[in-house]
This record gives structure tokens, sequence and C-alpha cells, in this order.
């Protein structure tokens, strides 16, 4: 008889082959030309003056837009596993999806109020 967590030691040395294989693989294939542009600071698009250089700050409006963004999807994916048990959950699951859907409700109208989803 083989031991059950074979198969997990497995799985798990196929997993750091593939992570080190993979930085190995960028080191060696990968460009290794240094040059200022590359050192540069990028943000979102946004080039890189030197009023941006001295000032050390870039606008974070982007950030916090798909910040709330990969906020209220997640909330939302909570709501899929809900939906597939609704017959089984009864009452109690109806009362609990409608409790978390007010709770995510009230940040959501803070952020529109505030202006957080004008970009």
């Amino acid at each position: 008889m083989t031991n059950p967590y074979f198969p997990l030691l497995i799985m798990a040395a196929a997993a750091l082959v593939l992570a080190f294989g993979g930085l190995v693989a960028s080191a060696i294939l990968g460009p290794t030309k240094k040059s200022q542009t590359k050192a540069d600071n990028y943000e979102c698009g946004i080039e890189p003056t030197s009023a941006h250089l001295h000032e050390g700050r870039f606008p974070v409006r982007y950030y916090l837009v798909a910040m709330t963004f990969i906020i209220f999807d997640i909330e939302v994916v909570f709501m899929y596993p809900w939906a597939v048990s609704f017959n089984q959950l009864g009452l109690f699951g109806l009362i609990a999806m409608l409790t978390f859907i007010a709770l995510i409700t009230v940040p959501y109208a803070y952020e529109w109020r505030r202006g957080g989803l004008d970009y």
C-alpha cells in the first residue's frame, strides 16, 4: 500500500518545479539590457515628467476605483452559492442574503455619494 499523501506530495513537487522553472527560464531567456527608461517609475499610463519626479507622487484615483471594483466584485461572488442552494436554505437563507445585500449597499451608496465611482 502506498501512502495516501503521496499524490499530494507529487502535486506539491510539480508546483515547485513549475514555479522555480519559470523564474529560472525568465532569468535566462529574458532581456537583461538595463536602461534609464526601464528604471523610471511607471504608473497606470501616466508618463513620468519632471514635475512628477520632483513631487514623488502619482494620482491614486485609478487604484481607488480598481480596489472598489475588486471589493464589490468579490462580495457579489458570495451570492452565487446562495443562488445555487436557494431552495435548500429556505427562509433563513433569504433573510441572511437580504442582510448581506443591505450591508453591502451601505458602502456602495457611500462610495457613489462620495464620487468614488466617477473616473
